[in-house]
């Protein structure tokens, strides 16, 4: 089958693309306003760009008529924000904060969550999350869209601070099994790690060495 995105709308290509590209880690990103109130709300759109240094980046697909959502906009305003990583223990409540709550309304009092300061940057975090990464915004980039309205805004943020879970951390590494992250598929539709398998990489020589 071939199909021309040129031909679809954004809905239409929405749905082939979480279709295919999966799974995808989700973050669960806090920001503050210009009033001082935490925003927090997950993100499917959202994965590593770079270690040095280290950064990551989400995505914030704009509202009709080309409105930022309220986290691209307290991103590009305070420049700082603060990205959880979504587990099996915290899935269920980060999914409640994606209900529509008026910008004045904070969803992480809304649903519970205990706020923890962060060691560089104003944004808080959230204790229920085994790993937090705080983030100074790198680059901000409006993208696609029509009629010079972007549909999405790209944010890619330096992580300046790691806070994990010691009972995840070993030896520079972090316990996958101990972390258990959830990602996200298609529709409304989660998973869990799974079963997995180890391939290790030959170089180029070991290749070409004689069985």
């Amino acid at each position: 089958m071939f199909i021309d995105p040129s031909n679809l709308n954004k809905q239409e290509n929405y749905k082939l693309l979480i279709g295919s590209v999966l799974p995808r880690p989700i973050a669960f990103v806090t920001s503050l306003t210009t009033d001082g109130i935490v925003n927090g709300a997950p993100f499917s759109f959202f994965n590593v760009v770079g270690t040095e240094p280290p950064m990551i980046s989400i995505s914030c697909n704009r509202k009709p008529g080309g409105i930022m959502k309220d986290t691209a906009k307290n991103i590009t305003q305070q420049e700082e924000f603060v990205v959880h990583i979504v587990d099996s223990e915290n899935v269920s409540r980060i999914n409640e904060t994606s209900t529509d709550y008026p910008s004045h309304l904070s969803e992480i009092e809304a649903e519970g969550f205990t706020k923890v300061a962060s060691t560089k940057v104003k944004v808080p975090g959230v204790k229920e999350a085994k790993i937090r990464m705080e983030c100074k915004l790198y680059q901000w980039l409006p993208l696609g869209g029509k009629d010079g309205k972007p549909n999405t805004d790209l944010l890619i943020g330096e992580v300046v601070c790691f806070h994990i879970d010691d009972d995840l951390y070993y030896d520079g590494k972090i316990n996958t099994e101990k972390l258990d992250p959830i990602s996200r598929l298609a529709g409304t539709v989660y998973a869990e790690i799974g079963d997995s398998f180890s391939m290790p990489r030959k170089s180029y020589s070991e290749k070409m060495k004689p069985e």
